[in-house]
């Protein structure tokens, strides 16, 4: 079922969390969005074969997905963009992923189906023109992979965050914002400091959210943040958080034992 997350009549935001019974299938529950302004669209980090036939016949309510303009692709693990040939199949969409994960989007792909319809985002990010509005891909390198992008939407003030705010939850509890953010930090905590590469990087991030105007972070797993009080305790807290190499030591790099 889509969750409307945005919608004033001529642009929305919905998000898609409970497309794919991880449960049942032990997979990680995942989020995926769909932006729509003036009868043009975009879906971001649209998942794999578990959730493109839900997400298909979700969308359509509110957008023909035969129309799509854009996948944006935070990065390119599975869970982000394997059903990337299928949605170029049904539509005339382009990919945008990062220019590191470009040459990557192919072997997603039937031979051929990709050739001029890949956006490689350089580093420091772009704007992508969307009906009479604009999507930003915001720079996120290291969180966790290392050509990695989140998009915001000005209009809605939503920061969709990809792994970036993530929490391990089941998808009947996903839909819901955080509301108690002490509590929250036993169904996160452990996936940043594992996955977010270091607390350099997560400064720099924070550094940089911190002068745009964002009303919602929203991750690909889990919960989300809304309203600038929730977005600060987390921003405050991702600041502060040793994670990544900042963790490592000479014991996580030996040669396993036999027994």
């Amino acid at each position: 079922m889509a969750i409307e997350l945005y919608n004033d009549g001529k642009h929305i935001c919905l998000m898609f969390d409970d497309l794919a019974d991880d449960e049942s299938n032990h997979a990680v529950q995942a989020n995926q969005f769909l932006i729509v302004d003036h009868e043009h669209g975009a879906l971001i980090d649209p998942g794999g074969n578990m959730t493109y036939n839900g997400l298909l016949m979700g969308m359509q309510e509110y957008f023909p997905s035969k129309y799509l303009d854009y996948l944006f692709a935070s990065h390119a693990d599975p869970d982000i963009i394997a059903s990337a040939n299928k949605w170029m199949i049904h539509s005339e969409c382009k990919v945008a992923i990062s220019a590191l994960w470009a040459r990557f989007v192919p072997h997603f792909c039937t031979a051929g189906n990709t050739v001029g319809r890949i956006i490689s985002i350089p580093d420091q990010g772009m704007y992508f023109p969307l009906g009479e509005s604009t999507v930003i891909a915001i720079p996120a390198h290291f969180m966790h992979s290392e050509g990695n992008f989140q998009f915001y939407d000005p209009i809605s003030k939503i920061l969709f965050s990809g792994d970036m705010g993530a929490s391990i939850v089941s998808h009947d509890e996903a839909d819901t914002p955080v509301e108690d953010f002490t509590a929250h930090l036993v169904h996160m905590e452990g996936f940043h400091r594992r996955y977010m590469i270091s607390n350099k990087i997560c400064r720099y991030w924070v550094n940089m959210v911190r002068q745009m105007d964002v009303e919602w972070i929203v991750p690909q797993h889990g919960k989300s943040f809304k309203g600038k009080k929730m977005v600060n305790q987390f921003l405050d807290w991702i600041e502060a958080l040793p994670c990544g190499v900042d963790l490592m030591t000479q014991e996580a790099y030996r040669v396993p034992s036999k027994t």
